[in-house]
């Protein structure tokens, strides 16, 4: 469906999102014309959902970002539905993921500090409905942060 252009058109988009059509244009090798077209295209086809701002958590001031792994307890055939629910009502979750395996749910979640972290931890995160096991991941670093693929 992508051919070498549309390639070329996508690394260039990854590599500066914020670019102007014009010097998107003529960093791929192509008219502003047939960038529209092909953008256009890829849009309507689903490769491209949309332009994204990425936001800086942590320039913000909002310093701890963990990452939460849970097991529910499958014995309520309501568990999934209103362990969702609840989550998605905990404003300090910024990602939620479904997965098939042992982990049943994975979200992120950040706080300003570990007293806000201990905060939303006991009052929001430890009295969602059926939790069987939860894990979490605190994030030390982060070493690769790219949608770059070898296009």
């Amino acid at each position: 469906m992508l051919d070498t252009t549309d390639r070329r058109i996508l690394r260039q988009l990854l590599a500066d999102p914020s670019a102007a059509n014009a010097a998107l244009a003529e960093r791929a090798g192509v008219t502003p014309a047939s960038l529209w077209r092909r953008l256009e295209r890829m849009r309507e086809a689903g490769v491209l959902r949309g332009i994204q701002a990425r936001i800086d958590w942590r320039a913000m001031g909002w310093e701890v970002e963990v990452s939460l792994r849970f097991t529910l307890d499958k014995t309520n055939p309501r568990a999934f539905d209103e362990f969702l629910a609840a989550l998605r009502e905990v404003p300090e979750v910024i990602e939620i993921q479904s997965f098939l395996g042992s982990v049943d749910w994975r979200a992120s979640v950040i706080a300003r500090d570990m007293a806000h972290w201990q905060q939303v931890y006991r009052d929001r995160i430890l009295t969602l409905p059926h939790i069987a096991e939860l894990d979490a991941l605190m994030l030390v670093a982060t070493i690769k942060d790219s949608g770059e693929l070898a296009l």
